[in-house]
């Protein structure tokens, strides 16, 4: 599944080529995703310029002078910058053309993205409001994360992963995080102290900015705009490697599972 990093990834790689482009036609091809795309979206799109392209926790938000275009790219789902002489493939279900001739495709195999429509302000939708500080924006801190970890029984992997808490710390980068700030993923949030959360804070702020510096994690379907996957996969110190040494100690990795998803450490390191 498509993460911060490569939500981002994603952003920056098409935000240069349709930035101040207007949008000549939508072409829906198929419009049963996680939620039904919009039946006037061509209608609506049709002549506005993007004003802006920025990602908001695994949202895309494409700004315009009417509204703003929402996009999540679910499990498996992908945006390509595309020309018009590349040919339609099984699962390219939507296509955005500019005037320029350049079109934005949205691929999804799974059909678990969305493509929404708004008009009100985009951090007041139902599915933004709600939602944690950006974990590289300033507002993010371990003294954040500690006071609300306060009497929370919950494992801190779990805890971490809380979109209510902080946006984009999904499964492979938490284990990344953890290991990299010594904390043991199945600990309880509220028994950490302040100091540990400070670092913990830290270590996820860098482990997303590597992951992003290296265009995102490919373990199954993430491609990013040109269609190349990331390599932040070749840097995973736990993530995968259960039963292989630790990179810091050289004892085995342990693999639990926590929520019901994979969570890999080192018994001897993290505490």
């Amino acid at each position: 599944m498509p993460e911060l990093p490569e939500v981002e990834t994603t952003c920056r790689g098409i935000a240069p080529h349709i930035e101040g482009q207007v949008i000549k036609q939508v072409i829906v091809r198929q419009p049963k995703l996680r939620w039904p795309v919009p039946e006037t979206l061509g209608q609506v799109l049709t002549g506005l310029s993007i004003q802006s392209v920025s990602r908001r926790a695994k949202y895309l938000l494409f700004s315009t002078s009417s509204g703003t275009l929402l996009m999540h790219l679910g499990m498996s789902g992908s945006l390509r910058i595309m020309s018009t002489d590349q040919a339609v493939g099984k699962h390219d279900h939507i296509d955005f053309i500019f005037n320029d001739g350049t079109i934005l495709r949205f691929n999804d195999p799974r059909r678990f993205g969305a493509v929404l429509w708004t008009t009100e302000p985009a951090a007041e939708h139902q599915l933004l409001r709600n939602l944690g500080p950006e974990p590289l924006l300033s507002d993010f801190s371990g003294e954040q994360l500690y006071s609300l970890s306060k009497n929370r029984k919950m494992p801190v992997k779990s805890f971490i992963m809380d979109s209510h808490i902080v946006v984009g710390v999904g499964n492979i980068y938490a284990n990344e995080a953890l290991f990299m700030a010594g904390i043991q993923p199945a600990r309880p949030a509220g028994r950490i102290s302040l100091g540990r959360y400070q670092k913990l804070a830290e270590c996820i702020r860098v482990v997303l900015r590597q992951a992003i510096q290296q265009g995102g994690t490919t373990l199954r379907d993430f491609v990013n705009e040109a269609g190349k996957p990331g390599y932040f996969q070749q840097q995973l110190r736990v993530y995968g490697r259960a039963g292989l040494p630790c990179a810091d100690c050289n004892r085995p990795l342990t693999e639990i599972r926590i929520a019901d998803r994979s969570t890999v450490f080192c018994g001897h390191c993290q505490r």
